[in-house]
């Protein structure tokens, strides 16, 4: 049976984590002489002279009500990227531990491992973009910590299969990580389903995608109670801003808003896709789960460059593995897809 204290760095078992003058005070108070903030308040029109609350009660309660997870289930940090290097943190011995990533995927797992000094396993997707399952169980030792799984994947765009996930929560002895960025364009369900049946599993999403608030920096993560409290010992005091926990919570007041346009941009998504199988350049358009289009063309580079000179902005994917001669386009809206469209037509 998995027990998370098994595989906890010693050091962070013994952490003592800073208790901020917010930690150490909980009800209602109207004078605050604690935490040595400016009491005149700031230059700024709106208040922002107080620490923000350190747990982000009020958004986390927000975010139970909508996911259907337990507040004391959910961590929220300043990006997803921070949840990742927090998890590096608590699980990961620098030059002894190892983590195993699947390429081609999101570049800021290896980036996290490379700052920590942690070794990496690369046990790459197979052709079809799916899990090679039985690859990441042969490279897999006892200092195999983390797993990552992007799903829908960043840069391929696909769905992983359930059953392989499920597999390896069964069989890896670490934490297995599912990150859900792109979740909200995907007819599969969020894997946070399984969060009562795998002490092992964390589930990562964000508000940057779905949610249009990219320039907010705020990401969840979604574990057990034993995972999330030592997420919460090792994040800083003040991780996500008071700004960030205000607009976010006005935000989850218009779940109605997001979910129009996830189905305009799938609408726009279908339409892309149509438009791009009509030129000659495209050799292959990959399925996408996601709000993005992977696509093969007979010439990535010229073509990217092509459209950088005509102020339009694509990612070139060629040098990542399994994605030779390839660009990464997001779908945008009605009129940035026509142009995009025009302008390939006329690339020569």
């Amino acid at each position: 049976m998995f027990d998370v204290e098994n595989i906890v760095r010693d050091n962070i078992k013994r952490l003592k984590p800073y208790s901020s003058a917010r930690d150490e005070f909980q009800g209602e108070a109207s004078v605050f002489l604690d935490a040595n903030e400016n009491a005149f308040g700031s230059p700024l029109p709106e208040s922002y002279n107080r620490y923000p609350d350190p747990l982000q009660r009020e958004l986390k309660a927000k975010i139970s009500g909508i996911k259907g997870v337990p507040a004391k289930n959910i961590f929220l940090g300043n990006g997803s990227d921070e949840a990742i290097d927090i998890l590096f943190r608590i699980f990961c011995e620098p030059k002894r531990d190892n983590v195993i990533i699947c390429p081609p995927t999101y570049g800021m797992y290896e980036v996290s491992a490379n700052i920590n000094d942690v070794a990496i396993n690369k046990i790459n997707l197979l052709p079809s973009f799916d899990l090679d399952v039985p690859g990441i169980l042969e490279n897999t030792d006892a200092q195999s910590k983390l797993l990552f799984i992007c799903s829908p994947n960043n840069p391929t765009a696909n769905s992983v299969h359930p059953d392989d996930v499920e597999l390896l929560l069964q069989k890896f002895a670490g934490i297995v990580v599912i990150d859900e960025a792109y979740i909200n364009y995907s007819a599969q369900p969020s894997f946070i389903k399984l969060l009562t049946e795998y002490a092992n599993l964390v589930v990562l999403q964000t508000f940057s995608k779905a949610w249009g608030l990219a320039g907010l920096r705020l990401g969840m993560a979604f574990a057990s109670e034993s995972i999330i409290n030592y997420m919460n010992r090792v994040k800083p005091p003040y991780n996500v801003n008071q700004k960030t926990q205000l607009l976010a919570m006005e935000a989850l007041d218009n779940i109605q808003w997001v979910n129009e346009h996830i189905k305009q941009t799938v609408i726009e998504r279908k339409k892309l896709e149509e438009s791009l199988k009509a030129l000659t350049m495209v050799q292959k358009i990959y399925r996408s789960d996601a709000n993005f289009i992977l696509v093969r063309v007979v010439d990535a580079r010229g073509i990217y460059n092509y459209l950088i000179s005509k102020g339009i902005v694509v990612r070139d994917r060629s040098k990542v593995t399994l994605c030779e001669e390839c660009l990464r386009i997001t779908v945008g809206t009605e009129k940035e897809n026509r142009i995009l469209i025009e302008a390939l037509k006329q690339y020569k």
